[in-house]
C-alpha cells in the first residue's frame, strides 16, 4: 500500500510499505477514505525527530470502511464506515472504566513512561503505524472504532477522531462559569473548534491568532477576535473586554510551536538535528518549549480562573512562573483528550443537518495521499490560507 512516512526533519514521503494485517483477535483493518494532517503531526514534522524512525507512517486523525476485523471484535462488521480515535484503548482497565482513555494501563507506553499509545506518533506513544495511509491496522478494534452513518461526507465524521474531542474537552477543562468568558490562544483547527464550542455552549469566545485568514473563519462564526500582531499587550486588550479582571478561562490551543520565542526556537532546532542519543536527552530533560503563548494565558487569565492547555508541549524542565500562578490562585487542567469519553456529547451535534458546531467550515484543503508533502508544507508554513488539510488516499 501507499503512506506517508517520516525521513527526517522536514522530509516526509508517500512510499510503498506492507500492507497491514490482523496480529490479534481484537485488531481491525480499516480501508481508509480521510485522514487529516493534525498541528501535533507538525511537531514530528520538526520539533520531535529524536523520537522518530526513519520509514514510520505518520497520521493518527482517520475515518473508513472496515474491511477485516478479528474474532474478539464484534461492534463493528466488514462495511461498517467508522471513524477511529487517536487514542488506543482498551475500554475496560481501570484508567478506561474511569473515562481516562488517553491513559490505558493495557496500552500505556511503560518503558517511554508515557500514556496510552497513539496512531502515528513516535517511539514516546508505541511507534503504532499512523493512518496518512491507504489502510490502517486498528488495535484494540474492540472498543476503539466509532460506527457512523452512511450518506454524509466524511469531513462531517472525521473531525471525531481527534479536533473535536480535543476541542470539547479544553472546553470542558477550561471550567468556564455560566456565562463567563473565555480566551482561547491560537485560531488552528483545535481553537476553532474550541470557540465554536464555547460559544455553543453559552460562554463568551475571545480569539487570538495573528493569521488573516484564520481570524476571518472564526469571525464567520460569530467569535470575537484580537490580531495580537496589532496590539502590544494582548492581555491588557482582554482585561479591557472583561471589567477589568481578565478572562474567566483561558485555553492554549497553541502549544511548544508558539512563535515569540526565539531562545527555545533554537534549542528545538538544535535537538532536531543532534545525534540521536544526545537529542533525545536533550528533549526530555531540557526546557526547550517555546512558552510565549502561555506566558499570556497567564496574564489574561483572571485571579482564581483557569487555564486548559490543549497545545503539546515537550521538554521536561521548561521555566514555569509558580510564583504568579500560586498569588492569583490560577488552576490549569491539561491532557491528551480522552476521545470516547466525550463521543456521546459531539455525535447528535456533527450528525444535525443544521451543524450547529460548523464543521462542514473547516476543511480548507483536500488532497490526493500523494500530495501529503505539499500538504505539510503549506500546513506548516500557513500559506494558501491552509488550516486544515484532509487527504484522500483512494481518491
Amino acid at each position: 500500500m501507499r503512506a506517508l512516512t517520516w525521513h527526517g526533519p522536514r522530509d516526509v514521503r508517500v512510499e510503498d510499505v506492507p500492507d497491514p494485517k490482523l496480529e490479534s483477535g481484537t485488531d481491525a483493518i480499516i480501508r481508509v477514505t480521510s485522514s487529516g494532517i493534525c498541528g501535533s503531526d507538525l511537531h514530528l514534522y520538526e520539533v520531535l525527530a529524536p523520537f522518530l524512525d526513519t520509514g514510520d507512517v505518520l497520521g493518527h486523525e482517520a475515518m473508513g470502511v472496515v474491511e477485516e476485523t478479528g474474532p474478539e471484535v464484534s461492534h463493528v462488521a466488514p462495511g461498517d464506515r467508522v471513524v477511529v480515535p487517536f487514542n488506543i484503548s482498551c475500554g475496560r482497565c481501570w484508567m478506561c472504566e474511569r473515562g481516562l482513555f488517553a491513559q490505558c494501563e493495557t496500552t500505556q507506553v511503560r518503558d517511554q513512561g508515557s500514556g496510552a499509545a497513539l496512531f502515528g506518533y513516535t517511539r514516546l506513544y508505541g511507534s503504532v503505524p499512523g493512518g496518512q495511509a491507504e489502510y490502517l491496522r486498528v488495535p484494540q478494534a474492540h472498543f476503539g472504532p466509532v460506527k457512523v452513518p452512511e450518506g454524509p461526507p466524511d469531513e462531517q465524521f472525521v473531525y471525531l477522531s481527534d479536533v473535536l474531542p480535543t476541542a470539547w474537552q479544553a472546553v470542558e477543562y477550561a471550567d468556564v462559569p455560566r456565562g463567563g468568558s473565555v480566551v482561547i490562544f491560537g485560531l488552528g483547527p483545535i481553537g476553532q473548534m474550541a470557540a465554536r464550542i464555547a460559544r455553543h455552549r453559552g460562554f463568551q469566545p475571545i480569539a487570538v491568532d495573528i493569521v488573516p485568514e484564520r481570524l476571518n473563519m472564526a469571525q464567520r462564526h460569530g467569535i470575537r477576535t484580537i490580531d495580537a500582531s496589532e496590539h502590544d499587550d494582548v492581555a491588557d486588550v482582554v482585561r479591557e473586554l472583561t471589567d477589568g479582571r481578565g478572562a474567566d478561562s483561558v485555553i492554549d490551543a497553541v502549544g511548544m510551536e508558539a512563535h515569540g520565542s526565539p531562545v527555545a526556537e533554537l534549542g528545538q532546532k538544535v535537538a532536531s538535528v543532534l545525534p540521536e542519543s544526545i537529542s533525545e536527552r536533550l528533549m526530555s530533560t531540557a526546557g526547550v518549549d517555546r512558552l510565549s503563548v502561555l506566558y499570556q494565558c497567564i496574564d489574561c487569565v483572571r485571579r482564581g480562573g483557569t487555564i486548559s492547555l490543549s497545545g503539546v508541549y515537550g521538554g521536561m524542565a521548561d521555566p514555569m512562573p509558580m510564583l504568579t500562578l500560586f498569588d492569583k490562585g490560577v488552576r490549569i487542567a491539561m491532557g491528551q483528550a480522552h476521545v470516547k469519553r466525550w463521543i456521546p456529547d459531539l455525535m447528535p451535534l456533527v450528525a444535525e443537518e443544521s451543524d450547529p458546531l460548523g464543521v462542514r467550515d473547516l476543511t480548507t484543503h483536500r488532497m490526493p495521499l500523494a500530495d501529503a508533502p505539499h500538504g505539510y508544507d503549506i500546513f506548516q508554513r500557513k500559506e494558501d490560507g491552509a488550516i486544515k488539510v484532509l487527504l484522500e488516499p483512494h481518491s
